[in-house]
């Protein structure tokens, strides 16, 4: 039955964004700030829309402007739908002659995974280049809306978002005062890599009530040493890795039986499509997070009760 509702209501947005943007005329400019401080300028809502991550493209959907997407970027496998986008490179590496072929109205990149050479590159070919960055859990629904602004579609979108920040306000009211733990965020393991404090993922650890370990870290996604993270000793590791499954390497941790996430049993996963993407569904991520968080509470005031 759930399938069916989504279903029906995949149809309805679809539909309606289609009316709206059909509706729309060259009367109906666009001028939208990025995160880079740019103004882009449009003559009209954009219709022809490539996006450079996989996140840009499930957020584009979100906004009810799916439609609007013409290529993308490999592993834009959210929706199923996006899975019939035609490819033209990674997030690091694009094909020019094949953007240049689709004649795009409009690119819009991921600031700190695309880079300032390709966004420079990109605008000295004459594209109109729209830079989005998600640092807070808050950007992710102000993005939504400003890609419904720039595809004509802000009634979806905007709806869409108040709905996806009314959820985060709960989780948020739910968890946020709760006793701090600190909390070791592990992305790969060779090389071991980490986030600092300026990620996104830092928020969602915040809002759950813990402390990245690494928060003073200089950059955002530094790689480490196994000897920094026994210094620092987390109450918990949490590690996402590829894929859909708890990566084999989160067991090397119980080599090191002094650190209190081990002794403790404390070693947790979420899939990186959860967490790691900047879309509404890093709430779901958040909810493992938070109810891994809150576990480790009950057993370590069940073992105080005891003492």
């Amino acid at each position: 039955m759930q399938t069916l509702y989504a279903r029906i209501f995949t149809l309805l947005t679809t539909v309606v964004a289609l009316v709206w943007a059909t509706a729309v005329t060259a009367d109906n400019p666009v001028r939208v700030q990025d995160a880079q401080g740019h103004w882009v300028e449009l003559a009209a809502p954009a219709e022809r829309v490539v996006a450079l991550a996989p996140h840009i493209v499930e957020n584009f959907y979100s906004a009810g402007a799916g439609h609007t997407l013409i290529a993308a970027v490999s592993y834009s496998n959210y929706p199923e739908q996006a899975k019939a986008l035609p490819q033209i490179g990674n997030y690091k590496s694009v094909s020019y002659e094949r953007l240049l072929a689709l004649k795009p109205d409009l690119i819009v990149a991921w600031g700190s995974g695309n880079g300032d050479q390709m966004v420079q590159k990109l605008r000295r070919l004459g594209f109109q280049v729209f830079v989005t960055e998600s640092r807070t859990l808050e950007d992710i629904p102000r993005n939504v809306r400003l890609f419904g602004q720039l595809a004509g579609t802000s009634a979806i979108a905007d709806q869409a978002a108040a709905q996806w920040f009314a959820r985060l306000s709960t989780l948020k009211r739910d968890h946020e005062q709760q006793a701090p733990l600190s909390v070791f965020y592990q992305v790969w393991n060779d090389p071991l890599q980490t986030l600092n404090g300026e990620h996104l993922i830092s928020d969602v650890i915040r809002a759950c009530g813990g402390r990245n370990t690494f928060a003073d870290a200089l950059v955002l996604a530094p790689k480490i040493s196994i000897e920094s993270v026994l210094e620092r000793n987390p109450d918990v590791i949490i590690a996402s890795g590829m894929g859909e499954t708890r990566p084999d390497w989160l067991n090397d941790w119980k080599a090191y039986p002094g650190l209190k996430a081990v002794s403790n049993g404390h070693l947790f996963f979420v899939p990186p499509d959860l967490i790691q993407r900047h879309t509404f569904r890093v709430l779901d991520g958040m909810e493992i997070i938070c109810d891994d968080l809150r576990r480790v509470r009950a057993k370590s005031a069940r073992s105080g009760a005891r003492r």
